[in-house]
């Protein structure tokens, strides 16, 4: 079972003076780094010290300002003998500078991280970010070594299941930390209209569009393709003031290029917009009409969801993973009570009435929805939430 947690009720500061290192590829963008950030930012809050050894990317700059420290390591590397070098650098550091605890967010730092603790003593801690699988021995046991830290945090029960089901050895090390929003950031009352204008007008849409918004990484199993069709089946139907804007940085070229051979066969040319890397992602969601979030296969988490929610936007995800946790909807949920949409994955009818009943919503419906959507992140889905269940993690590994 998960172990239960605790709320902290100490008023003193266990952490302080603490080292805590965490260790993820790079700090351009996605889940796992916004957590890095996040929790250098709680870090910092707390009295102690927080490393993190990444290549870098856009986000060094924010870590920076938040408290935490980067220190330029070669994370990102697969190559086995590049890897064991790591290591011993790693355990370099981790001796110099007094670290306590590693914490590693992805499966290559996270094997440079074992060996690295192991050789120094320090804890290990890792975050299950993904729903990762296997069709190989190989992989199944490349992908293990999430589930080899002191403490395993699984971002959601649907992680935690999959631990338990894929490595039951490591049940009892699992702590359950749902990642969360900063609803300072994603809150509405926040984000002023002239923000969204100018980000439509750099999407080059007009004031009559209405957006059909996918925030995520360009890749196979995120659903773009599943959305094209879905929109083709829409504009059929009459909806013909849509444009789908899909922002996210590519997973490789290759991907992107077959993704535009897509858009137009379709006959999308005029209605897609591949526009890269949003920088103010809040008011991203209240320039569209609809986010969507059609992922092909299960994920560990929806941070698009939580976001979108949290911003008040109608928000239509696939029914897999650990979206029933985010999203309430039917079956579960009554319709009335609902806080969003969920579809089978790979179905572009489903897809296109979900988000057909969201476009149809009278200002009232979808005003009710806002406040529903907003409540369901405030009381289950805060960043402070998930930066005080990291820091307890930590507290308790130490001993604390």
């Amino acid at each position: 079972m998960s172990q239960p947690l605790a709320p902290i009720v100490s008023a003193e500061q266990p952490l302080a003076g603490r080292t805590i290192l965490q260790i993820v590829p790079d700090l351009q963008s996605g889940g796992a780094e916004r957590a890095t950030v996040d929790v250098a930012e709680a870090l910092s809050r707390v009295g102690a010290r927080c490393l993190v050894a990444s290549r870098g990317g856009r986000m060094v700059s924010e870590l920076q300002s938040k408290g935490g420290v980067w220190a330029p390591f070669p994370a990102a590397t697969k190559n086995p003998f590049a890897m064991a070098l790591n290591s011993v650098q790693l355990a370099r550091i981790i001796r110099d500078e007094g670290v306590d605890i590693v914490h590693a967010r992805s499966r290559a730092p996270a094997w440079v991280a074992y060996y690295a603790s192991r050789l120094t003593g320090a804890k290990l801690v890792t975050t299950y970010h993904s729903a990762y699988g296997g069709s190989s021995v190989i992989k199944q046991r490349y992908n293990a070594i999430m589930a080899a830290g002191d403490a395993v945090i699984a971002i959601s029960e649907f992680a935690a299941q999959r631990i338990r089901d894929l490595h039951p050895e490591s049940a009892s090390r699992i702590v359950i930390v749902p990642r969360g929003a900063d609803l300072r950031v994603f809150s509405p009352s926040a984000v002023g209209q002239r923000r969204v204008e100018r980000l439509r007008a750099a999407w080059g849409v007009a004031p009559y569009d209405r957006v059909i918004l996918l925030p995520s990484r360009l890749s196979a199993r995120k659903g773009h393709v599943v959305l094209l069709e879905a929109v083709k089946r829409l504009i059929k139907e009459g909806f013909l003031d849509l444009r789908v804007v899909f922002v996210g940085d590519p997973h490789s070229d290759a991907f992107r290029g077959a993704l535009e051979t897509q858009i137009e066969r379709a006959g999308l040319r005029d209605v897609v917009r591949l526009v890269g890397y949003c920088e103010d992602m809040p008011a991203a969601y209240l320039a569209a009409a609809v986010t969507v979030a059609p992922a092909t296969e299960p994920e560990a988490f929806g941070r698009i969801a939580v976001e979108a929610q949290a911003m008040g936007a109608p928000a239509v995800i696939s029914d897999i993973g650990a979206a029933p946790e985010i999203v309430l909807a039917p079956p579960q949920t009554p319709r009335h009570l609902a806080t969003g949409w969920r579809t089978p994955p790979g179905d572009p009818v489903a897809l296109a009435e979900a988000i057909a009943e969201a476009l149809s919503m009278k200002a009232s419906a979808r005003d009710e929805l806002a406040l529903r959507a907003r409540r369901n992140i405030e009381e289950r889905f805060s960043v402070e939430e998930m930066q005080r269940r990291t820091l307890q993690v930590y507290e308790r590994l130490l001993g604390l």
